[in-house]
């Protein structure tokens, strides 16, 4: 990917659906669109012959569904970052998409710049789980309720359907973390960017890339999100 370009596939099977990311890239000269896709298998195919930076996938679709076209492209090339979009915020598609290898997650309804900042974001690697999303994932992994208008409650088993081997690395990797390095993991999960983490800490950004890069690693992770689960999961993020 370029300092100044971010090559971008959307899929959508409602036209009105495409036409409005289209709209809303255009105003950002930072991205191009390199294709459009109306159904999972068709996104699956343009993914694998155009590579892009970036696919902004929608969820419900016919043929193939987002979640199943994420998986596919994720097994074909890791490198290429999804964003799933969609009208809902049911915490349950968050859980199915984190799984299935997707980078992050955009309402429809969230303002343009939202849309433009937050994608510039996950394309450096940069993006916080919104706040919002990261305090309800929170009540769920306590088993209450967000009480947040429009929530789902992920069932049990969404929230048990994971790894157990993973599980396993991952608690013994825990235990390597610094003390530093679990403090900036707590502010990952309650949506800290990265200049925020910086500012409360009193360190550089580039010290707070450093930190979050030896935490993917030690961590076997792969981006933001999934520390986030991480985080609440293991109880190591408190309210």
């Amino acid at each position: 990917m370029s300092e100044t370009h971010i090559t971008v596939l959307i899929v959508d099977d409602h036209p009105h659906g495409r036409e409005g990311m289209r709209d809303i890239l255009s105003g950002d000269e930072s991205f191009s669109i390199v294709g459009e896709a109306a159904n999972g298998e068709q996104a699956v195919m343009l993914a694998a012959s155009l590579v892009p930076d970036l696919v902004l996938m929608d969820i419900n679709m016919p043929v193939m569904n987002g979640m199943e076209a994420t998986q596919r492209i994720k097994t074909i090339d890791p490198r290429i970052k999804i964003i799933m979009v969609t009208v809902s915020d049911d915490i349950s598609d968050l859980f199915e998409a984190i799984k299935r290898g997707a980078q992050g997650y955009l309402l429809k309804n969230l303002s343009p710049s939202a849309w433009l900042e937050y994608l510039r974001a996950v394309a450096v690697d940069e993006a916080p789980l919104s706040k919002e999303l990261a305090f309800r994932m929170l009540q769920e992994f306590n088993g209450g309720s967000s009480g947040l208008a429009g929530g789902g409650k992920a069932t049990e088993a969404e929230v048990a359907r994971v790894d157990n081997t993973a599980i396993t690395e991952q608690a013994a990797a825990h235990t390597a973390l610094t003390q530093r390095e679990r403090e900036v993991l707590e502010r990952v999960a309650f949506g800290g960017s990265n200049r925020q983490i910086a500012e409360s800490f009193g360190i550089s950004e580039h010290t707070v890339k450093n930190h979050l890069k030896n935490i993917l690693q030690k961590l076997h992770l792969e981006n933001r999100v999934q520390l986030t689960r991480y985080a609440l999961e293991k109880g190591l993020a408190k309210e």
